[in-house]
């Protein structure tokens, strides 16, 4: 009997070590560098799917973003506001452009309002200020000429009355406007150039002075260009000349 024991241990041993080698068998892992039947195709598949979607999104945004919203916006501005749409450009008796109410400009013709010091020359291509300090040289000697100019130019105002922005830069060197204060104290050389009332000069002066945004950003001021088109259509003074 316990040879029979024995033989019958020996085969449950057998079955048992080749059952344990056939589960190690199935939980090998493949080598290193082995792939699955068919993964290769997912990622081509999967990568193919991205650039896809890549491209019809940049698509859309170019046609949207690129085309559509501009057309949508410019002509929306063209329809509610095409002065300011179009560069809000003014226009002589003549129905001649002569510039911009945005961008301020040099006047030759002394019986012409005059504007603000540009160190640019108004140029619109560019905007910007020479950014001296006060104690640079180059802006010293330059307010010393442009209040020798005044001087000259206007002999019956003292410099003492003065606006500070008739002889100072503005930041952008674009400036269209002036003070009200600096707007009157040219009348009495207007005045004597072009045989207008001095009274009626202040009367044109008030009816060009606009007020503050929104009636509480910024300061009164007076749109040069626009003021000199009013006297010009007041005078036989020859238009003015950039």
């Amino acid at each position: 009997m316990s040879g029979f024991y024995r033989m019958m241990s020996g085969r449950r041993f057998a079955a048992h070590e080749k059952a344990g080698s056939a589960r190690q068998g199935n939980n090998k892992r493949p080598e290193t560098g082995a792939v699955p039947n068919g993964q290769p195709e997912r990622e081509e598949m999967r990568g193919g799917t991205i650039i896809g979607v890549a491209l019809r999104t940049s698509v859309l945004m170019i046609l949207l973003c690129g085309l559509a919203y501009p057309l949508v916006s410019t002509g929306v501005a063209q329809v509610l506001f095409p002065q300011q749409a179009n560069g809000s450009m003014l226009r002589n008796a003549e129905g001649q452009v002569v510039g911009s109410e945005l961008i301020g400009q040099s006047f030759a013709n002394p019986a012409f309002f005059q504007g603000r010091v540009s160190s640019i020359d108004y140029n619109g291509a560019g905007s910007g200020s020479s950014n001296y300090a006060p104690s640079n040289p180059a802006l010293i000697q330059r307010v010393k000429d442009s209040i020798a100019d005044w001087q000259k130019n206007n002999p019956d105002v003292p410099i003492s009355q003065v606006p500070m922005d008739l002889i100072t830069n503005s930041g952008s060197g674009l400036d269209p406007h002036i003070s009200p204060q600096a707007a009157l104290a040219q009348i009495p050389r207007i005045s004597g150039l072009t045989g207008i009332a001095q009274d009626k000069l202040k009367v044109l002066v008030q009816d060009q002075t606009e007020g503050r945004s929104a009636g509480v950003f910024g300061e009164p001021r007076v749109n040069v260009l626009k003021l000199n088109l009013a006297l010009e259509a007041q005078t036989q003074v020859q238009p003015a000349k950039r």
